[in-house]
């Protein structure tokens, strides 16, 4: 459904109006803060490092991975499929919890709890695991109604 005047439609204008409307909403809210400049920073930073760098990063990644695995058939798409989405979770996993992995701000945990910091990247790593081992199960149960799909089409 699109809107002559708005070329993608009067929901998509409803919902970027929104948006925009909490966007505000927020910076009114935290205007007298006297970190805004540092949050402001680092959401530009976070932003520019996710455009410049991590994009083309996972975007040839993902070039990869669909040239070794092929989309031509159900199965393909499948195998590709499963395989993308434990690793976007592992991938953000990794990005919410990078200190814990790497290990840093160890002074900092402990001057404001009081205890020793625990390394994540174990558990990071068998989250990781866990996850790609989940999807495998799916795409196991899943394997004979793709092949039976793909014969079909044949």
């Amino acid at each position: 459904m699109r809107d002559r005047f708005y070329g993608a439609g009067t929901p998509h204008a409803l919902l970027l109006l929104g948006c925009f409307t909490l966007a505000g909403w927020s910076v009114f809210y935290l205007w007298g803060e006297p970190t805004l400049w540092r949050m402001a920073l680092w959401f530009i930073g976070a932003a520019v490092f996710h455009d410049l760098i991590l994009f083309p990063l996972y975007a040839a990644a993902d070039g990869l991975l669909t040239r070794a695995t092929g989309t031509g058939t159900a199965t393909r798409r499948a195998v590709l499929n499963h395989l993308r989405a434990p690793a976007l979770a592992a991938a953000l996993l990794f990005l919410v919890f990078l200190p814990g992995i790497l290990d840093l701000g160890e002074a900092t945990y402990q001057a404001a709890t009081g205890q020793p910091r625990i390394s994540y990247a174990v558990r990071w790593v068998a989250v990781s695991g866990a996850l790609f081992g989940l999807s495998a199960v799916a795409l196991a149960v899943r394997w004979p109604s793709l092949r039976r799909q793909d014969a079909s089409r044949r």
